[in-house]
Formats: C-alpha cells, sequence, structure tokens
C-alpha cells in the first residue's frame, strides 16, 4: 500500500497564506462530481443521520435548541430530561414558572436568561399560535430565543423540511474545506444550499454537523479517519488515503427522542 501523502507545515503555511485576506470565493472548490461522491460517502457512513437533542414533541425541540446556544448538546440533554419530564407543553412550562425552570436548566450556560425565553417563547406560542409551534421560518424567528438556524434546525427535526442550520460545526466545515466558504453563517448557508445535491439536501446539515463534531474536529482535524480524504481541498489536510467506507454503529441520541 502506498503511502499516504503528509504535508509538511511548510506547504499548509504556504497555502494558508496564499488565501489569508482573500474575500469567500462566491464559488465552491469542488466539481460537481467531487459534491455528489462528498455526499454518497456520507450518505454510506451514516445513512440516517440524527441531531442529538433529545426531544419528545416539536415544542421540546424548540426549547431544548435554544438552550443549547453556546452549550453542547450533551449537556442540555442532562438538564432538559426532568424539564422536559414535567413540562412538555407551552401551558405547562408557563405553570412551572421561571424560577423553577432556572432550577432545571442551571447547569447551562446563560441559564438565567435562557429561562426568561423560555417563559416569553411559551406565552407566545399560546397567544399568537394556539399553543402549537409555527412551520414557517418567518413564524418561529418572532418566538423569543429563536433565530434562523434554530428555526431550520426546527424545520428539519420536526417537519421534515430540507433546510441548512449552520452552527459552529458547519460554520468550520464549510470554511475550512472550502466547501462554502463565507463571513456568517448566512452566507454559508445560501452557499451550501446552492452546491448540496438535492438528493442529499435533508440530511446534509447533519452529516456536515456530524463530521465536523466527531471527525473534522476543531482543534486537530482527524484527517487520518476521514471518508473524504482523497477529495478534501483544505489547506490543514494531513492525509491523502480516505478511511475505510463502512457504516457507522447507530447513533444512540437517547430514549425520548423523536427525530
Amino acid at each position: 500500500m502506498a503511502n499516504p501523502k503528509i504535508k509538511s507545515s511548510a506547504q499548509t503555511v504556504k497555502k494558508s497564506n496564499a488565501t489569508a485576506g482573500r474575500k469567500p470565493a462566491a464559488k465552491s472548490l469542488y466539481s460537481k462530481a467531487d459534491l455528489e461522491e462528498i455526499f454518497r460517502r456520507f450518505s454510506i457512513q451514516r445513512p440516517e443521520p440524527k441531531g442529538e437533542l433529545e426531544h419528545v414533541n416539536p415544542f421540546t425541540l424548540v426549547v431544548a435548541v435554544a438552550l443549547s446556544a453556546q452549550a453542547t448538546d450533551a449537556g442540555v440533554n442532562k438538564a432538559t430530561r426532568a424539564l422536559f419530564a414535567v413540562a412538555d407543553t407551552p401551558e405547562k412550562m408557563l405553570d412551572l414558572g421561571e424560577e423553577r425552570i432556572r432550577e432545571y436548566i442551571k447547569t447551562i450556560g446563560l441559564y438565567r436568561n435562557k429561562a426568561k425565553n423560555v417563559v416569553a417563547l411559551s406565552e407566545k406560542l399560546i397567544t399568537d399560535f394556539g399553543g402549537e409551534v409555527p412551520r414557517t421560518r418567518e413564524e418561529l424567528v418572532t418566538l423569543p430565543g429563536v433565530g434562523r438556524k434554530t428555526a431550520n434546525v426546527v424545520l428539519s427535526m420536526a417537519f421534515g423540511q430540507a433546510t441548512m442550520a449552520v452552527d459552529t460545526h458547519i460554520f468550520r466545515i464549510a470554511n475550512r474545506l472550502l466547501l462554502a466558504p463565507g463571513k456568517t453563517p448566512d452566507e454559508v448557508e445560501q452557499r451550501l444550499m446552492k452546491i448540496v445535491p438535492d438528493e442529499y439536501l435533508y440530511h446534509a446539515h447533519h452529516w456536515l454537523i456530524l463530521h465536523g463534531r466527531y471527525c473534522c474536529k476543531a482543534r486537530k482535524p482527524e484527517c487520518e479517519r476521514c471518508v473524504i480524504a482523497d477529495i478534501c481541498r483544505s489547506p490543514e489536510k494531513t492525509w491523502d488515503i480516505p478511511a475505510p467506507l463502512v457504516e457507522l454503529p447507530a447513533q444512540i441520541v437517547g430514549a425520548n427522542t423523536s427525530s
């Protein structure tokens, strides 16, 4: 077997300097065939990717995603299991009240402000939407604590719409791989929506999130474990031979997850 190509630090610095200071390219560096192959491999590796936030219905999903800002999914799940057991509707959440909600989520960053938002969004769902989670992005972003990313996650996971929820992992991956470079999450979202092949669009945001979380990690990408190492255009790449393309073990998200 041929030795994989290991890039020197000098090569990496040279490439990094070449791209430094440039405005993000409006066009991906990957051909249509490359993009088809990237997402084909992701689809084999994870045929049914799932979001890792536990929830029992669209309402608890909205709350979980809103709570996940600047927090890990694992940390949110630990806090919300007990919360959702007693308050899985806007009405029950309002009955619980802000002070008691704080007690459930106090291990999560910014929990005081998040507790206020949970109460406020519960009130708005009741007064403006009859207690039901709306099914459009325009309506979802009117809820306190709900931005475009949260709305996209809810539209995808709760209502089966093909969206691109650009979190920190996707933003990093899109720029690091030069897949859909952009200065803002909105730019990256727009570019990914244009380049991801239609047949893979529904699961694409989960594939990219999971790839960034478990393989192309923030501090140091694990290129030798990457199934697209031969296609990747990242100047940080250290390995050119793709990892074996096999289906990964099924994700275990939580007994109450309905995504």
